[in-house]
């Protein structure tokens, strides 16, 4: 860094604004240390908008002082612009950290909430410290953040952890500038900090001496233990008991799909799961997502209803010292699955758990720190060498995604499932954590209500809102509402396009791009179900280039939970309905009576809404293939499908491809796969291995993107892509694809900050409302 005085014999002093993530990541005392290094008098302060300093000293001193913030920055900050200036030297001789003030109408990036360091966890296990065994011990370097701040700036009356009052030895800690506990606002032991209370499901405290040990035995029991973490109740069992899990499963309305589990070490994970060094690395970093990790080739103890038919676990390590210990006490792996019922929101007040958890635990772990903002768990994978975000939540939200301009203050309101929602404001892009399925009253309350949160935090009066076109989703609802009530002229905007207008901010692309945006449903600008798109776009506008032919989904939305029936439509639309079905083993099997229905369904066309979903063509080849009759859970045929093909995308069932053709006789091409399901029956009558048909069909798909790019780069001349769509969370499909396209000479853009599913869909609404004429 160059000087910023250009004498430096003399003594001066300069003030500093330093915005980004820089409240509750210990970054005044960060400060406060390095001046004590370069020997600089002065004070820094947190404000609603900024850290402020100002320090004088030796001229080379203070240079020296601008340069280490940003080499020596905490880990968990991120600095988004300093600002520097000159100001007249006073007679200040020490340095002070000053009380923070607050700014109407300036905000800052919230840090988001921190996974237990390696000196606290130390403290926990050390008999001899006055924190062992502490299931709330944090300091400026982890702890809680945002599920416990009220208000900006981060101080401890705007927290949650304002009822607790430090004791002498906590105070001269949090006093002391040299103790990594100065000003951590959560600070706490057991003498003046939050307690634990085990409770039976009507809440009638147990007695025990400790409850850790406790609550070990109710599990190695069979016990279901409702566990309060960080942003809200998860439910926890032994993983290793089949009939436990069962019983979980019926309680909690979730019949098949996966749960995640929790393991106290990377030695542990090693046991049960193949893992990579990145994966070890994402694992423990600061933020300890979920991470969907291979299975391992030997003998397990994991109970076979975890994940059925799933070659991957989602694990994580315990991110709070509640979890450390808990699992320090069990030794074994358990499940650890959000405290709610299916689809609804996590539960995070005490009596909230105890009245809607009730009927799914036996007992509860339960404390009086409030937690202020509900927070799932992250779910991330490791693919092509790069951490993906498949669910965004605790350890990333609220923390921004940085635009490359300026934005108005938006609101985008995302789509009907794994919704979240974006507010921006300047270039910061607030992507809320995951907030579910808005298919019921609570979803809506808690969407409603962190809005109102993150309006609150970042000072944001939305003066734009985007929504879905989707006239029947609840978000979409919403956003026409807000804007009505609050005289705004609302922005629709195409599901697909959203999705790639997503996937090209944050590999901070703005020049048009060709994308590929493959999913399930998504409300297409001719009224019809689009999914298998590809489009030629870039921020301000799209033009549909190609697609999937339309196909009836016999019953609508039931053909989504009934992938037969897709199948049917396929079959009947294709290849007529006098087709054979008898040797196809799941739909050789439906009865003649439903077979009529659906077939009169398709010739009235009576509830046959038309679809170009790439993911009901992998529902349909499930159930072709005799993999899923059923869904328990959303994708669950498309999953399984994958999970039947081989993993080394070199395998030489992976050279196969099935006949397609692209047909360019319109101005939007239309993909045909009449022959490709045709060979695939064929196949099946055959006897053909399902893994040699899995295997196929991947490919295919890989080579119909492959080709329609290649299509619309002749016609177009651009030659980068970008995949989004909640179809490329297929790791098969993603590898080939990427591998195809890359050995043609594409740029190939893909997301890993953001989820690809619905989850990233509001960052696209919010970025495509900023360039329209609004």
């Amino acid at each position: 860094m160059e000087n910023i005085f250009s004498d430096t014999n003399n003594t001066a002093r300069m003030h500093l604004e330093i915005k980004g993530v820089v409240q509750g990541v210990g970054f005044r005392p960060f400060i406060y240390r390095l001046a004590y290094k370069y020997n600089l008098a002065g004070w820094v302060q947190n404000t609603s908008g900024n850290v402020a300093i100002e320090v004088q000293g030796l001229k080379a001193n203070l240079d020296g002082f601008v340069a280490s913030i940003k080499t020596e920055a905490p880990p968990v900050s991120r600095i988004q612009e300093i600002s520097i200036s000159t100001v007249p030297v006073n007679d200040e001789v020490v340095f002070r950290i000053i009380e923070s003030k607050a700014e109407e109408g300036a905000y800052q990036p919230v840090s988001a909430d921190i996974a237990t360091c390696n000196q606290c966890l130390y403290e926990i296990f050390n008999p001899a410290d006055r924190r062992y065994l502490y299931p709330f011990t944090n300091c400026t370097n982890c702890g809680p953040r945002f599920t416990i701040i009220k208000d900006i700036p981060y101080d401890r009356p705007l927290t949650t952890m304002q009822p607790f009052k430090m004791c002498q030895k906590c105070q001269l800690e949090y006093d002391d500038p040299l103790n990594r506990r100065f000003h951590a606002q959560p600070n706490a032991c057991p003498v003046c900090g939050p307690k634990l209370q085990l409770t039976d499901n009507s809440g009638t405290a147990i007695a025990c001496e400790d409850v850790f040990k406790k609550a070990a035995q109710l599990i190695a029991e069979g016990k279901i233990i409702a566990v309060k973490g960080l942003g809200g109740f998860q439910l926890a069992c032994d993983a290793t008991n089949y009939p436990v899990v069962q019983l979980l499963r019926e309680r909690k309305k979730r019949p098949g799909k996966p749960f995640a589990l929790m393991m106290g070490s990377i030695e542990d994970i090693r046991k049960h799961c193949l893992i990579s060094d990145q994966e070890v690395e994402l694992l423990c970093s600061a933020q300890a997502p979920i991470v969907l990790l291979k299975r391992g080739n030997g003998n397990t103890e994991i109970a076979l209803n975890i994940a059925e038919n799933n070659k991957y676990l989602g694990v994580m390590l315990p991110p709070t010292p509640l979890h450390h210990i808990l699992m320090s006490y069990v030794s074994k792996p358990l499940v650890m699955t959000s405290g709610n019922l299916s689809e609804e929101p996590i539960c995070k007040d005490n009596d909230e758990a105890l009245t809607r958890l009730k009927g799914i635990a036996d007992y509860f772990i339960l404390h009086n720190r409030d937690v202020y903002s509900r927070y799932d768990d992250s779910v991330y994978l490791v693919e092509k060498g790069m951490a993906r975000a498949l669910r965004r939540a605790r350890g990333y939200a609220p923390s921004p995604i940085m635009l490359p301009f300026d934005a108005k203050q938006i609101l985008a309101c995302g789509a009907e499932e794994k919704n979240t929602f974006c507010l921006t404001r300047d270039n910061n892009a607030f992507l809320s954590q995951h907030i579910g399925d808005m298919d019921n009253a609570e979803t809506l309350e808690h969407f409603e209500n962190t809005i109102a949160l993150y309006k609150h935090l970042f000072r944001i009066d939305p003066e734009v809102i985007a929504y879905d076109l989707h006239p029947e989703y609840r978000a979409t609802k919403y956003a026409l509402q807000y804007a009505a009530e609050n005289s705004l002229k609302p922005v629709g905007v195409q599901h697909h396009h959203a999705h790639i207008a997503s996937c090209m901010v944050e590999n901070n692309i703005q020049t048009p791009v060709i994308g590929a945006s493959f999913d399930g449903t998504g409300y297409g600008t001719d009224g019809n179900l689009w999914g298998g798109e590809f489009l030629l776009c870039d921020f301000k506008g799209f033009e549909r280039m190609a697609h999937l032919e339309y196909i009836p989904m016999p019953g609508g939305a039931t053909a989504i939970h009934k992938p037969y029936r897709m199948a049917l439509g396929y079959i009947y639309n294709l290849l007529g309905t006098q087709t054979d079905l008898s040797g196809l083993p799941v739909l050789g099997q439906i009865p003649q009576f439903e077979l009529d229905t659906i077939k009169k369904q398709f010739e009235l066309k009576l509830n046959c809404p038309l679809t170009s979903s790439a993911g009901r063509l992998f529902d349909a080849v499930s159930a072709i293939i005799g993999i899923c009759k059923e869904t328990a859970y959303e994708a669950q045929a498309a999953i399984e499908l994958e999970m039947a093909a081989p993993d080394d995308i070199n395998d030489t069932l992976m050279q196969r491809v099935y006949p397609f053709a692209i047909d360019g006789n319109c101005d939007i091409s239309v993909i045909r796969t009449g022959n490709l399901i045709e060979c695939i029956i064929q196949d099946v009558f055959k006897n053909t291995p399902v893994q040699v048909i899995a295997a196929g069909f991947h490919s295919t798909m890989a080579e119909i993107i492959l080709e329609t790019c290649k299509q619309i780069w002749k016609k177009t001349g651009i030659k980068t892509v970008a995949l989004s769509g909640g179809v490329f969370q297929n790791r098969l499909l993603l590898n080939i694809t990427i591998d195809r396209l890359e050995k043609e000479g594409f740029a190939v853009l893909s997301h890993k900050l953001v989820p690809c599913n619905d989850g990233g869909l509001a960052l696209g609404q919010a970025v495509i409302a900023q360039h329209s004429n609004i």
